[in-house]
């Protein structure tokens, strides 16, 4: 019989664990002391539990932890990694270390249901939910996890149409008893499902990433069908009537596509959306995936676009390209390891 994992349980769910199998309270607040500040390796080794206490716990359970499956590395230091999940599917984890920060993009779906017409992940179709263990097991099971700096939710799949494993995953990255970070340190990133988005700001108080990637209904539609039944515009106004305080941070990704989104018009319709956002506006230059007709702009176009937007008023940056390499693109390499079987 397989045994339930521990890593990925909240204080709550580990002390409904504990009463289930008639052992103190206070020893729900032990075993996360093991699995999230201590970083055990099995449950023999959480010695300020009584012999007894360890051996009945072992009966039913497991830490839980998973190696990746594949490793690559980038000639820039971008790591992709790749995880086992549902049986036979794979997602993604990129490592990206720049100067004094060390970040971790994490998948919180296996495939996506969001259909964006630019992004491999997409056309996996949706495969599953992952669990706030499988979420949470790429952050720990990373060689490089002690020198993590920021975490993003950027990964394989949409975060809030998972929003109650997320959640459960940021609760334990966030609390004392868990790993204690700052939620300025992380961020969740969103193509904007109104309703749930609600809930996530009302939940954390962990940064926001909304991919906008055009100002225009049509074409956004185009590029991301969520526009038509989650229009940007009702996002944005969620987003206004919210207080974010100074310490939170909310950004628009934008993908930059070569003639298409990159505009005059383009720029003169973000300025007037996002009027009176203290924000960011993040860009990114496409990077060309297999079977796409959309193009990738030169550096000195999106610096061009950059500059043009900051003369409006609106801070905007240029993200390094990173991992090109080694099929950097967000859904690209688990696909090529799902079709070769």
């Amino acid at each position: 019989m397989e045994k339930e994992k521990l890593y990925g349980k909240t204080l709550s769910e580990l002390a409904i664990v504990v009463s289930k199998e008639g052992l103190p309270a206070y020893t729900a607040k032990q075993i996360a002391g093991w699995l999230y500040k201590r970083g055990v390796a099995d449950i023999k080794s959480m010695t300020d539990l009584s012999i007894k206490a360890r051996e009945i716990i072992d009966e039913h359970y497991e830490i839980g932890l998973t190696s990746p499956s594949s490793e690559s590395k980038s000639s820039d230091g971008t790591k992709k990694y790749l995880f086992r999940v549902l049986h036979d599917r794979f997602i993604e984890t990129a490592y990206i270390p720049d100067r004094e920060r060390a970040t971790i993009c994490v998948s919180s779906q296996s495939g996506c249901r969001m259909g964006c017409r630019f992004c491999m992940t997409a056309r996996q179709g949706f495969q599953g939910d992952l669990t706030s263990n499988e979420i949470l097991n790429q952050f720990r099971s990373i060689p490089e996890h002690s020198s993590l700096t920021n975490i993003v939710y950027m990964g394989m799949g949409e975060p809030l149409d998972n929003l109650e494993e997320v959640l459960r995953s940021l609760e334990i990255l966030t609390s004392p008893w868990g790993y204690g970070w700052s939620p300025g340190r992380i961020t969740v990133s969103t193509v904007g499902i109104n309703d749930m988005l609600k809930s996530f700001l009302d939940s954390t108080k962990c940064n926001l990433a909304v991919s906008l990637h055009s100002p225009f209904d049509n074409e956004r539609q185009d590029l991301m069908p969520v526009q038509k039944a989650h229009p940007v515009k009702e996002v944005i106004d969620t987003i206004r009537s919210f207080d974010f305080g100074r310490q939170r941070r909310v950004s628009f990704e934008y993908i930059v596509f070569k003639g298409m989104n990159d505009t005059p018009l383009h720029i003169k319709e973000m300025a007037r959306l996002l009027n009176g956002i203290r924000c960011r506006v993040n860009l990114i230059r496409f990077h060309t995936v297999p079977g796409s007709d959309y193009q990738s702009p030169g550096m000195d176009e999106m610096i061009r676009f950059r500059d043009m937007l900051n003369n409006k008023g609106i801070t905007a940056t240029v993200r390094a390209s990173r991992g090109e390499d080694i099929n950097a693109a967000c859904g690209l390499l688990s696909t090529l390891k799902q079709n070769k079987g």
